[in-house]
């Protein structure tokens, strides 16, 4: 047997999230299936972050067994082959170590959320931002974003059905910068809480409106509430950037 590493590329909408469901069709799945139509093995493929429903990577990192006898570029080249014509590529393939393990070997992962800031809706970009017509100022969201980083409770930021165990993660980096109409949170930490970084963006949409301060983020983190916090910002504009290891 030999352990696969791949990085992935996709587009989330129109699938369940990563981890195969009974109720849709999940990123899992499509892999699992473009193996099995590659080499016949049914094998499972393991991700380094279980995106949800409609949210997307540009570098997904997966592992997986094969016992068939192949080389890295013939496995990348082969399950494009059966991903196609789905929103689903397989950027990079390499052997890797058999004790490696793509999600708890992961030592940072890095996500990106898109606002498309400006009246008119998205049209070319439409299912891959949240699109915010009034108009925000991401340096006051830069500053709040501040407050929440380092070691905290992020209960005030957690989704009511994470499984995760502890609320308490570390924040290395949270990053609010503007790029013409789009304004971009960029957050790196070691791992996240289920709906953390959609929670942060839609708090932080708050003070880019001018509805809160920084204060009213910190009250927010210090009381270990959901319900003290912004709203949960839609799937669509979040994307799994890269996994550290």
């Amino acid at each position: 047997m030999t352990r696969y590493r791949v990085t992935l590329e996709y587009d989330g909408g129109g699938f369940v999230g990563w981890q195969r469901q009974e109720n849709g069709r999940s990123i899992q799945a499509a892999i699992e299936d473009a193996i099995a139509g590659f080499c016949g093995e049914t094998v499972t493929v393991h991700g380094a972050g279980r995106t949800d429903a409609g949210v997307h990577a540009l570098g997904q990192v997966a592992h997986f067994d094969l016992a068939k006898d192949t080389d890295a570029k013939t496995v990348r080249e082969a399950l494009n082959a059966h991903l196609r014509p789905g929103p689903i590529a397989v950027l990079e393939a390499a052997a890797a170590d058999p004790e490696f393990h793509a999600r708890f070997d992961a030592v940072e992962r890095r996500y990106l959320y898109r606002i498309l800031n400006r009246r008119a809706p998205p049209t070319l970009d439409r299912g891959r931002v949240w699109h915010v017509a009034p108009p925000l100022d991401s340096d006051a969201m830069h500053e709040a974003a501040q407050a929440l980083i380092g070691r905290h409770d992020f209960s005030s930021f957690r989704a009511t059905e994470c499984q995760a165990k502890s609320p308490v993660k570390t924040l290395d980096e949270l990053r609010i910068a503007r790029d013409g109409e789009e304004v971009r949170i960029t957050a790196r930490a070691r791992s996240f809480l289920h709906h953390q970084v959609r929670n942060f963006a839609g708090t932080l949409k708050l003070v880019g409106e001018g509805k809160w301060s920084r204060a009213d983020v910190e009250t927010a983190l210090a009381a270990r509430d959901r319900s003290a916090a912004g709203p949960t910002a839609p799937a669509e504009g979040l994307y799994l950037v890269a996994v550290g290891y």
